[in-house]
């Protein structure tokens, strides 16, 4: 699913048995974000220039802050990342996530993501690294089965 490109680049594709705009509303409401992205609630308006936040369910901690770069949905989203769940990785250099949705057949929807601008985030590339299969099959299983991951 991953594959690591240049140094600071890492990009995953998967394809997911559902439409452009599911797998938008999936990316962006915080009631789909919570069943699949480690429990976290994702808030923003998703308007170019807003800032986002990624929050445990409860709203007692803070994992990820960013602003979004370009949002063109159903197609394309880009945002600023930082994990802020790490004392390490928050001290880093915010690096760049983008989101690209294609129709891909039938019903499928190709979806990639690729996080860079990780050269001087070498904390948070590590720690990303193995994050990001678990939350887009966590998307995928969700989309196509109506239920999170492992239940």
């Amino acid at each position: 699913m991953s594959t690591m490109t240049a140094q600071g680049t890492q990009i995953y594709s998967i394809f997911v048995r559902a439409t452009p705009e599911q797998l938008w509303d999936a990316i962006t409401k915080p009631e789909f974000t919570s069943k699949y992205f480690y429990g976290s609630v994702i808030e923003s308006t998703w308007e170019q220039g807003a800032q986002y936040a990624g929050w445990s369910s409860d709203r007692s901690q803070q994992y990820v802050d960013g602003e979004v770069i370009e949002a063109s949905p159903p197609r394309k989203l880009v945002t600023t990342w930082r994990a802020l769940y790490d004392p390490e990785t928050a001290a880093e250099p915010f690096s760049r996530v983008t989101w690209e949705i294609e129709p891909a057949g039938e019903g499928v929807t190709k979806l990639t993501v690729v996080h860079d601008e990780l050269e001087a985030s070498p904390k948070t590339a590590e720690n990303v690294a193995g994050g990001w299969s678990f939350v887009l099959s966590g998307l995928k299983t969700l989309l196509e089965t109506g239920e999170p991951l492992g239940g």
